[in-house]
């Protein structure tokens, strides 16, 4: 699919992350105006609010874009998404005839304040990218046992935490919690010192269900409204020591980083790839009709204070054992009630390689195979002062479809409550 022209003409630029074929969804402010919803279009923001208050752009009976969230648009199914999109399209495609009235509504991205593009009503974290759960088991379980027994047969998760889910930009301060030396009689309470990152996408979930109602995964695939950038942030010595019997929990529940563009299905549409063959055959609620993975460049960068940024892992989306669209099927296969703006994290992306390990546990093996930066500094895991930068494009003929970046820095541990 080539390049739709805006008569904005940076959104025609190669490199751009937001040209007309994407319109991601975001919620922005300005000095003169509260936080309220917007589309990214080359290097503008393209007010929906003004724009609905403008008699330009109706959606419902109801103001929906004048608020600091997507949920209410969410809510109002595939059939508004589209329209929507169909609309957004018409006025900004080259040519369209209504340019000079959309043409105020339309505001800088260097003068915008963005904000969390959602309310999150739930957060599941899963674990479903095996290159990532074999170098994981294989350092801790060995090579032969590095997968459990039932991970080629079901999407593993556990659920996460709603209420410290954040946007690109929020300042990451470094956990506290209970950990215990392998040698020590007690365990001891301090600072996280293996401070990790998890590359990831999140899948964010537009369409509600009741508790009892299951789906198929077609019909899962139809209620994602869009995907983000997800860095969930990983805290792997306490987790070590917390996590048996009942999984993750203080070691995750500190912060999740998501990008504030929301890039829906519809413009990733073109980029979908099929998951990997199966081992194992999968049963038949978890089965694809139709390739429901992306194939979509991610880079992990890492910038210690004052130093340079620098790219220390790429790796692909369509890395993915599992589809998002399997993930929700088998969230609901249970009877579990899901919610407009439920988030799924897809589980840390890696490749087979060592540059393309998603998570510094695995580019470090462990902290046995320290990564030298490029002014001389070492790390095994994050330290206090860095910043990790997560990026994503899909790349279309002359054009991409990006993400924008999710960014978080790390602060040191406040000791006292």
């Amino acid at each position: 699919m080539p390049l739709t022209k805006s008569w904005i003409a940076s959104a025609n630029d190669p490199k751009c992350d937001f040209p007309l074929n994407n319109l991601p969804y975001g919620v922005f402010s300005t000095d003169d105006r509260d936080a309220r919803c917007g589309v990214a279009i080359g290097d503008q923001v393209l007010d929906l609010a003004s724009l609905e208050a403008a008699e330009l752009m109706t959606l419902s009976d109801e103001p929906v874009f004048d608020l600091p969230f997507w949920n209410d648009v969410m809510e109002l199914g595939p059939d508004a998404w589209q329209a929507l999109r169909e609309r957004l399209t018409a006025l900004l495609v080259e040519g369209a005839s209504e340019q000079a009235l959309v043409s105020p509504h339309l505001v800088p991205l260097v003068d915008v304040q963005l904000h969390m593009p959602l309310v999150v009503s739930e957060y599941t974290d899963f674990y479903a990218g095996r290159h990532h759960a074999t170098n994981v088991g294989t350092m801790f379980r060995g090579a032969e046992n590095a997968l459990p027994p039932n991970w080629l047969h079901i999407p593993i998760g556990y659920n996460g935490r709603a209420s410290t889910v954040v946007v690109s930009g929020t300042d990451i301060r470094r956990p506290m919690g209970q950990t215990k030396a392998p040698d020590a009689d007690m365990p001891v309470f301090g600072p996280c010192k293996r401070l990790d990152i998890e590359l990831e996408m999140g899948a964010i979930v537009g369409a509600s269900t009741e508790m009892g109602q299951r789906v198929t995964v077609a019909e899962a695939d139809k209620m994602i409204f869009g995907y983000v950038l997800l860095n969930d942030w990983s805290a792997r010595d306490i987790q070590a020591w917390e996590y048996q019997p009942l999984g993750p929990f203080q070691a995750k529940a500190f912060a999740t980083s998501i990008s504030p563009w929301i890039v829906t299905a519809a413009a990733l549409a073109p980029f979908r790839t099929s998951t990997p063959t199966r081992e194992k055959e999968l049963l038949p609620y978890l089965q694809e009709p139709s390739p429901m993975l992306f194939d979509i460049d991610l880079s992990v960068l890492i910038e210690p204070e004052n130093g340079t940024e620098e790219v220390i892992a790429r790796t692909n989306y369509n890395e993915m054992y599992y589809s998002a669209a399997q993930q929700l099927a088998h969230h609901a296969s249970s009877g579990c009630a899901m919610n407009a703006g439920d988030l799924l994290g897809s589980g840390t992306i890696s490749g087979p390689e060592k540059g393309q390990r998603g998570s510094m546990l695995e580019l470090s093996w462990g902290g046995k195979e320290p990564l030298t930066l490029q002014d001389g500094q070492s790390r095994s895991f994050i330290e206090d002062g860095d910043t990790l930068t997560l990026s994503g494009h899909a790349q279309g003929d002359g054009y991409r479809v990006g993400f924008g970046r999710c960014i978080g820095k790390i602060l040191p541990a406040t000791e006292t409550p």
